[in-house]
């Protein structure tokens, strides 16, 4: 990445983000007038990250014209200056992000002290805080990263950006310069983990130094422009009581599945998406045991696991010319050589299903994974879809046999109406009945309790009041569940 890159001087976003109300019009007199960009900012009902007025989208058409931005003509003469006055010394010295914020924070009060003239204090420390944005971070979308409430960042194009708070979905009056501010971004991210997007290669997995998950599309096969997702992770990872808490599931389910790891019992999380289903991954990661050895594989690397003997294993795309792939199936079966007491795998999706059931059958028990579905029965047919894919001629019975064998318990998440996220079903694999897979269910969540004034469900997740075939199993390994956690209607 260029140092011009680095610093921004090639384009200057005229995002609102962090203008301040006051003097808005006196500033663009002192600063010589209006100097608009034209686009819109999408709208809707909008929860604003500034007080600067956009206009909304209505009925699928965009206006023209967006609002003006007094600090835009300010943060490019800064850029500018950063680059005479640092360029060179950045150019020759600095190899890491680091050193070059140290620099950056040092030159830009003196840089932005030539303004005095122009600039209020308070406009001069909002166009600090919005170089520093640009140069270090990821230009207006970075004080919706900062902000605790978003829980995922939807960029449709360049001035139409919508956030996920609490579950529902705003419209923010932040945007990009242009298409090729944008574009800047996404590479500035892919990047930092030696990927690439471009149009031989327009979609891009990435993530973020805080393990935020960031997918990005680009023409030709986005339309409108580039399009950038980021599913941002809490800062502080969850815990098992913060999931209690939030009610994603009730204390004693967490004993429950406590239990189940600590017992090497192999566990499928299912869920549409956004459920949480890598958040419960992560949580229930938290109960394995700190001496046992530990394989993580994931396609990007989202998981952060307390243990000290963890070893990472991450997807690797073909790189310009097509070769290179190291895929996820690639990955399992390597890590089978690696001498490993349990093998987490952040999701699978295609012919890896085979190899992960034939892992959970010889030996690797207590492996824990993730699959997209809507129910526990439809997480078993999706595994059975995907050994398909693998390639190898097997007969359907034979598929379930090992799907049977291989998974003793499904957790079912769903994304409720009211934006919560909870478990649904705690469901056990019993074995086969003829050519079904035989399930029953251990805990499902009651709809009847209904909602309350405000939408949210009252309802938890309740147990049917059958005790599981696998708690032999888990007496095996010493662990003891006590007959009161399945009491019925509790």
């Amino acid at each position: 990445m260029s140092l011009q890159d680095r610093l921004g001087v090639r384009g200057v976003p005229t995002t609102g983000a962090g203008v301040p109300t006051a003097g808005t019009g006196v500033l663009s007199e002192r600063i010589g007038g209006a100097n608009e960009a034209s686009g819109a900012v999408g709208g809707g009902h909008a929860i604003p990250v500034s007080s600067v007025p956009v206009s909304s989208v209505q009925f699928g058409r965009r206006n023209t014209r967006r609002a003006y931005d007094p600090l835009a003509a300010v943060r490019k003469r800064a850029h500018q200056a950063l680059l005479e006055l640092l360029g060179p010394q950045l150019y020759d010295t600095v190899a890491d992000d680091a050193e070059l914020e140290r620099r950056v924070r040092e030159a830009l009060p003196e840089v932005l002290a030539k303004e005095e003239a122009h600039l209020t204090a308070g406009d001069r420390a909002t166009a600090y805080r919005q170089i520093l944005d640009e140069i270090l971070g990821h230009g207006p979308i970075e004080p919706l990263l900062r902000d605790p409430e978003i829980t995922e960042i939807m960029v449709n194009a360049w001035d139409r950006i919508y956030v996920e708070r609490f579950g529902h979905i705003h419209a923010v009056d932040a945007a990009f310069m242009d298409e090729t501010h944008l574009r800047r971004v996404i590479d500035k991210i892919v990047s930092r983990i030696g990927r690439r997007v471009d149009e031989s290669s327009p979609m891009v997995d990435a993530r973020l130094p805080d393990g935020s998950r960031v997918n990005a599309v680009v023409p030709p096969i986005s339309l409108d422009g580039a399009a950038l997702t980021v599913r941002k992770f809490a800062a502080d990872p969850y815990t098992v009581e913060d999931l209690v808490r939030f009610g994603t599931m009730p204390q004693r389910v967490a004993e429950l599945l406590r239990a189940c790891v600590q017992g090497r019992l192999d566990i499928l999380i299912s869920g549409g998406t956004g459920t949480g289903k890598t958040t419960l991954l992560n949580v229930i990661s938290s109960f394995l045991p700190a001496d046992e050895r530990i394989i993580t594989i994931e396609d990007s690397a989202e998981l952060r696991l307390a243990q000290d003997h963890v070893l990472r294993l991450e997807y690797r795309p073909p790189n310009v010319e097509g070769r290179g792939e190291v895929t996820i199936r690639d990955l399992v079966r390597n890590a089978l050589r690696m001498r490993p007491d349990r093998i987490v795998v952040g999701e699978v999706r295609d012919g890896a299903a085979l190899d992960m059931l034939q892992a959970m059958n010889t030996g690797h028990d207590g492996s824990l994974t993730t699959v997209h579905a809507n129910t526990p029965r439809d997480s078993l047919a999706r595994l059975e879809t995907m050994v398909l894919m693998a390639g190898m001629d097997l007969p359907v019975r034979a598929i379930r046999e090992q799907v049977a064998s291989a998974v003793d318990v499904v957790v079912q998440l769903s994304r409720m109406r009211d934006g919560t996220r909870r478990i649904t079903h705690i469901t056990e694999v019993t074995g086969m009945e003829g050519d079904v897979i035989t399930l029953q269910d251990l805990f499902v969540f009651d709809h009847r309790a209904g909602t309350d004034q405000y939408g949210r469900h009252q309802g938890a997740l309740v147990s049917t009041g059958l005790r599981p075939r696998f708690v032999d199993q888990l007496a095996d390994h010493g662990i003891t569940v006590s007959p009161e956690l399945f009491g019925r209607g509790q």
